[in-house]
């Protein structure tokens, strides 16, 4: 009987340490191998470009960063020509921006900041679910106050309905609502419309000229593809905040370097910059996001490389990462395959620091689930 109990102790442990090894593992990349020799930025963006041509009948517009610099770029498209202005509907990256439209009020003691907090971190315990599905050109747009309420552009399966669920405790839940819950508190506590006060406070001091909420430059707008190559219908949103910014690589590899030389630029101290790098919610004891930007791996220089993700129906798909103690970063816009950004994204983390983002392996399956 001792025996019997010894090998059940063994196989208990082993069973423990195979659990903790796993999830560390792959974290640490200790089975992925880089898709390119660290540092070949040309080598990279041959692997990418192959990706694009075995997965995609889309667009797609990449930009490398390095010390904060624009140093490599590659452009594809089945259509119209895509290039460094052209526009794209970047879906979840909107919250980026939005945070740091967010920010400017909280630096200006015009908020609430613990609120803030955890409805920029996503911890705020709201149900809605993920996202918004978004409405065809010839539909009227709800106001806010109605799509929080009540939403009829829900994603297949979610209410949509923005309320605090029973543990509203600080614990990691994504909502899309908690973000348009920000647009508004934007537009009350500013007097301005949504889009009116992010381009007067962060685009223009940016030199972010381009970029937009609403009405995009029709001239510079890219087609929205779906998976099979088909044009899709370039859906629109009440919820502008949370998933539908128009911006170009250009003006998001502006934006990136605005968080390395002269963080802010004058639109947000260092210090607050520093802040939302700063862990605010966990997952398994893991930091996952700061305020409104995730937390994809630690850099090695004790912070973390931060950016954010994006899927809009039916595929788009959009990532901007930037390691803050490098400046180097990476932008990819597209549509036509609903994960292929974020699957670079991922190569491109593991390229740089050797991790697998959190992101990655726990929080997000992009196949099945839009962002």
């Amino acid at each position: 009987m001792r025996r019997v109990l010894l090998v059940i102790v063994a196989v208990v442990v082993a069973l423990a340490l195979w659990a903790l090894l796993v999830p560390v593992g792959a974290r640490e990349g200790w089975w992925r191998p880089d898709v390119a020799e660290r540092g070949d930025a040309g080598a990279f963006l041959l692997w990418a470009e192959g990706r694009y041509a075995a997965e995609s009948e889309g667009n797609i517009a990449i930009v490398l960063l390095d010390g904060g610099q624009a140093s490599d770029s590659w452009f594809a498209s089945h259509g119209r020509a895509v290039d460094a202005d052209s526009l794209f509907q970047v879906a979840s990256v909107s919250k980026w921006l939005t945070a740091w439209g967010v920010m400017t009020l909280v630096e200006d003691g015009r908020n609430d900041q613990v609120t803030v907090r955890r409805l920029l971190s996503h911890s705020a315990g709201l149900t809605d679910g993920l996202g918004f599905l978004g409405f065809g050109p010839d539909a009227d747009l709800p106001s806010i106050v109605d799509e929080l309420t009540d939403p009829v552009d829900a994603y297949d399966g979610r209410s949509g309905v923005v309320r605090v669920g029973a543990r509203a405790d600080g614990t990691w839940r994504y909502s899309g609502g908690g973000y348009l819950i920000l647009q508004l508190l934007i537009e009350e506590v500013s007097g301005e419309a949504f889009n009116d006060y992010m381009r007067r406070t962060v685009f223009a001091p940016l030199g972010m000229k381009a970029s937009t909420f609403v009405d995009p430059d029709p001239d510079h707008l890219t087609e929205i593809y779906a998976a099979d190559g088909s044009e899709a219908v370039h859906y629109r949103f009440a919820a502008t905040g949370a998933a539908s910014l128009y911006t170009s690589v250009a003006d998001m590899t502006r934006f990136l370097a605005a968080q390395v030389a002269a963080p802010g630029r004058g639109v947000l101290r260092p210090e607050t910059l520093e802040a939302m790098g700063t862990p605010e919610a966990f997952v398994y004891g893991l930091p996952v996001w700061g305020l409104g930007e995730s937390l994809y791996a630690p850099n090695g220089a004790g912070g973390f490389v931060i950016g954010h993700d994006g899927s809009n129906f039916p595929a788009i798909n959009t990532t901007a990462r930037l390691d803050p103690a490098t400046g180097n970063g990476l932008i990819v816009l597209s549509s036509g395959n609903a994960t292929l950004a974020s699957e670079i994204g991922g190569e491109w983390l593991h390229w740089q620091t050797g991790k697998v983002g959190l992101d990655t392996i726990v929080l997000f399956d992009l196949r099945r689930i839009l962002i």
